[in-house]
């Protein structure tokens, strides 16, 4: 019998188990996908931004170690309305340190992955499939496709967007569609980007140019490129070279000369968030709880911010000898993840909604919003401590302690 029983072991998944695991928590984790599939250099062309806080807690998990080297630090964020002059800079103060670091997703997983495995208390069955999952007063059991079973006290769902655990509880979903498509790409270019993370706002969604580490072609960056699902199709057939040089335009020509091109991926862009992230031994975490628009690079950061959380009130718990699945362990996780998701999740879909509005007079009301939140330090300051992920009551692991 494990303590608690993952469903999942993707990013947020593998976090969890190692952070539960690394402080005394027994954890069995299921996943049905194939390791040699999803471990594959070629699987997962996007990058991820890595905010401060969440890198602590990478960092006092053992995840970071695996990561050294691997990253390309954010040392600043630039902000504008098109092109049109006016963009707000986002620079810590010397000796505050990257506002996060850029890792492609395959680095990433592959650390997750690798250390979850090697910590003692976990237990990673991958090509494994949960045939039936029970929850009752005693605790938590698993049918395996295999027959086997697994047992205990906590059930937590890490499946993603789509979890089907959370569809069989019964957890009402609000969730819509933002007509938009995101294109996901790495490419090369001329000039450096000085490590500095640039997000375009256009009508059609953010052009956002994030910082990757040079390789034997020159420089690098990844490129999230938002278009309307109407003109998505048509972009994805231009041939490389036609697709770069419309991203050239889309950025300016700052870069410079734009190439080589890696294979292009996309996705559309949708907004859900779970009525409640609990239920009868049952806890929701990252995307099986809340996805939200890419535009601020938080749908990640948000899920560790689950994962620290989740990780304080069980390490707690089990210290005062409760039963892990006991409702006032859950109360005090639904309490303290609530109401930062739900805020994440409305200022995300705000910002998408108010970039999007097209024309002049709304063009010039972004551009004063923006030139006031450059002149009013504070809130300026506000804004880079969200992108830290530094924000509200942090949990240790956030802090970059141990629980």
């Amino acid at each position: 019998m494990s303590d608690v029983l993952i469903l999942g072991a993707g990013l947020v998944g593998s976090a969890l188990a190692t952070a539960l695991g690394s402080h005394g928590v027994t954890a069995t984790v299921i996943d049905p996908a194939d390791p040699a599939t999803i471990l594959a250099a070629d699987y997962d062309g996007r990058a991820t931004a890595i905010a401060s806080a969440s890198h602590r807690m990478l960092d006092a998990i053992g995840v970071g170690a695996r990561l050294a080297g691997k990253g390309c630090p954010i040392a600043s964020i630039r902000v504008s309305d098109g092109l049109e002059p006016g963009a707000l800079d986002f620079v810590p103060d010397a000796g505050d340190g990257a506002l996060g670091v850029m890792y492609e997703n395959r680095h990433l997983r592959a650390a997750l992955h690798g250390t979850a495995a090697e910590t003692p208390g976990v237990d990673v069955r991958m090509n494994t499939r949960a045939v039936h999952v029970e929850r009752h007063d005693a605790g938590v059991t698993a049918t395996l496709d295999d027959g086997s079973t697994v047992t205990a006290q906590l059930l937590i769902a890490a499946e993603g967007r789509n979890s089907p655990t959370r569809e069989a509880a019964g957890i009402r979903m609000a969730k819509w569609r933002y007509q938009h498509v995101a294109m996901i790409a790495t490419f090369g270019h001329e000039y450096p980007n000085d490590n500095c993370a640039y997000e375009i706002f256009y009508p059609a969604g953010p052009f956002a140019i994030l910082p990757l580490g040079d390789d034997e072609h020159g420089h690098r960056s990844a490129l999230v490129w938002t278009v309307h699902e109407n003109d998505a199709p048509g972009m994805l057939k231009l041939s490389d070279r036609a697709w770069l040089h419309e991203a050239e335009k889309a950025m300016g020509g700052f870069l410079g000369k734009l190439g080589p091109l890696s294979k292009r991926t996309s996705y559309p862009l949708g907004f859900h968030h779970a009525a409640t992230i609990t239920s009868n031994r049952l806890a929701l975490v990252g995307d099986a709880a809340h996805g939200i628009h890419p535009i601020a690079g938080q749908g990640l950061n948000l899920g560790f911010r689950d994962v620290a959380t989740l990780v304080e009130v069980l390490v707690e718990g089990k210290r005062l000898g409760l039963d892990l699945g006991d409702a006032q362990i859950l109360a005090r996780y639904e309490r303290w993840r609530g109401l930062d998701t739900f805020l994440v999740a409305l200022a995300t879909d705000g910002l998408t909604r108010l970039f999007g509005i097209p024309g002049k007079s709304a063009s010039a009301v972004r551009r004063f919003g923006i030139s006031a939140v450059n002149a009013i330090p504070p809130l300026k300051n506000r804004f880079m401590a969200e992108a830290r992920g530094e924000s509200g009551d942090l949990p240790k692991l956030l802090q970059g302690m141990s629980v």
